[in-house]
């Protein structure tokens, strides 16, 4: 009898369209159990013409989130390999997946979490806070549908990457201007 070899299982640290459940069902068709965490010394910022956000090391600054695969019960409930991969290729190459320190908001226990960081530290597109209840209103029925698009596209012998697949879906006549 083969027995299949252990997945190794990651946790993962998101902040911006990732803490919707829907996103992420849409994405891995489960949603992970998660746990609130804080990020410090990183800010989230909106950027110009696109509705999700980025994150970056900035001094004194902190991003709350939540951690998706921690330890509960000494029962691991991970990130799987291949969703990681998932997850990857939604983040494109704007984003760089980088291993940081986040503290659990229930417990403060610091652990060490994926998350996926901004590749352009000098992006003048980046401005503000974002936030995320104001995103839920304005923005995530439409993005939970590209993100479905996507999951779509990426089962296609030549899929778009997921920043093509993003401005194809929220192209319009009168789109966010870039200055």
């Amino acid at each position: 009898m083969a027995s299949s070899a252990p997945q190794n299982l990651h946790s993962v640290f998101v902040y911006g369209s990732l803490l919707a459940d829907e996103v992420v069902a849409a994405l891995l068709n489960r949603v992970p159990q998660s746990s609130a965490a804080v990020l410090h010394n990183f800010h989230r910022f909106n950027i110009k013409g696109r509705v999700y956000p980025a994150i970056l090391p900035v001094e004194n600054k902190k991003v709350t989130g939540r951690v998706c695969g921690i330890i509960h019960s000494g029962v691991l409930l991970g990130i799987t390999d291949p969703e990681l991969n998932i997850l990857d290729t939604f983040e494109d190459v704007e984003y760089e997946r980088r291993t940081v320190e986040v503290s659990l908001v229930d417990s403060l226990e610091k652990l060490e979490a994926e998350a996926y960081v901004w590749g352009n530290s000098n992006d003048t597109d980046l401005y503000g806070d974002w936030d995320f209840e104001q995103w839920k209103t304005a923005h995530m029925k439409d993005f939970v549908k590209m993100t479905m698009g996507f999951m779509e596209e990426l089962e296609l012998p030549e899929s778009k990457p997921r920043v093509a697949t993003y401005e194809n879906f929220f192209r319009r006549s009168d789109g966010p201007t870039r200055s």
